[in-house]
C-alpha cells in the first residue's frame, strides 16, 4: 500500500518591516477562502437586501396614484357664494319631515340641498331607504343612479333618504349635480346615523326602516341594478315595484 504525501508545510513568512501592516497568509492547497460559510452567507443576504431596498425607493411624486379616500378632498371652507352655486346645481328636493326613527332623536343633522335643519326621528308617512355615501366612494358612483331610478318607480309607497357622511357638502352636491341624481339627502358628516342604526362606517350602506322607524335590515353593498334592489325591497318592507 502506497502512504499518503505528507501535506507541504507552508514557508515561514519573514518577519513585516516596521510600520507596514503585514500581509495576509496565502491560501493553503485546497482553501477557496479564509471567511467562514456561515459570514459568507450573511454577507450575499445584506448585498441582496440592499439591492431591493434602492429598487423599491420612491423616487419623488412621479407615478404616484393620487389618494381615494377622504384626504384627497378639497378644503371644506367655502365661502356662501360657493355653496349656494353647488346647490342650485345640483336641485335636490327638499328633506322629508321625519322618518320615525326613535333612535335618530336629538340627532342634529341638515339638509344638504337647502340647510334646512333635519329631524329624523319625527314620524314618517312609509318605509324607508336610507343610502348613506360620500362623494369620494367609488361604488356610490354606480349605486346613486340606481337608487334614483328605485325613487321615482317607488314613488309615494317608498322614501329614499341620501346620507352624505362627509364634511365635504359642496363636494357631496358637485357628484349628485355630475350624475344628474337628484335624491333628498342630509349632510351627517360625524356619521351619526350610522352609529345610532349599527351601519358599519364602509361606504356605500344600504339601511331599510319599516314604517314604524325600526331597522328592517342593514346592507353593507354597492347595488348595481334595480332588480337587486327591488328584491330586497320585497323581502324586508313588503314594498313592491
Amino acid at each position: 500500500m502506497t502512504e499518503p504525501e505528507p501535506r507541504p508545510e507552508p514557508e515561514p513568512r519573514p518577519a513585516p518591516e516596521p510600520g507596514r501592516e503585514p500581509e495576509p497568509a496565502p491560501l493553503l492547497p485546497g482553501e477557496r477562502s479564509r471567511v467562514p460559510a456561515g459570514v459568507r452567507w450573511l454577507i450575499v443576504c445584506a448585498i441582496v437586501a440592499l439591492a431591493l431596498g434602492v429598487a423599491i425607493w420612491p423616487r419623488g411624486d412621479d407615478g404616484a396614484a393620487p389618494p381615494t379616500g377622504p384626504t384627497a378632498a378639497p378644503s371644506t371652507s367655502v365661502s356662501p357664494g360657493r355653496l349656494a352655486a353647488a346647490r342650485a346645481s345640483a336641485a335636490l328636493p327638499p328633506c322629508p319631515a321625519g322618518l320615525g326613527a326613535a333612535a335618530l332623536a336629538g340627532t342634529p343633522l341638515t339638509c344638504l340641498g337647502d340647510g334646512a335643519p333635519v329631524d329624523l326621528a319625527a314620524a314618517g308617512t312609509a318605509p324607508v331607504l336610507l343610502n348613506i355615501w360620500a362623494w369620494w366612494c367609488g361604488p356610490c358612483r354606480v349605486e346613486l343612479p340606481v337608487l334614483a331610478d328605485v325613487a321615482a318607480r317607488a314613488g309615494d309607497r317608498l322614501t329614499v333618504l341620501g346620507v352624505h357622511a362627509d364634511a365635504n357638502a359642496v363636494a357631496g352636491l358637485d357628484l349628485l349635480a355630475e350624475l344628474k341624481v337628484a335624491l333628498p339627502t342630509v349632510q351627517d358628516p360625524q356619521s351619526v346615523v350610522a352609529t345610532a342604526l349599527g351601519a358599519p362606517r364602509a361606504y356605500p350602506v344600504t339601511v331599510l326602516l319599516r314604517a314604524d322607524g325600526t331597522v328592517a335590515g342593514v346592507h353593507a353593498q354597492p347595488f348595481t341594478s334595480v332588480d337587486d334592489v327591488a328584491a330586497l325591497l320585497r323581502t324586508e318592507l313588503g314594498v313592491t315595484l
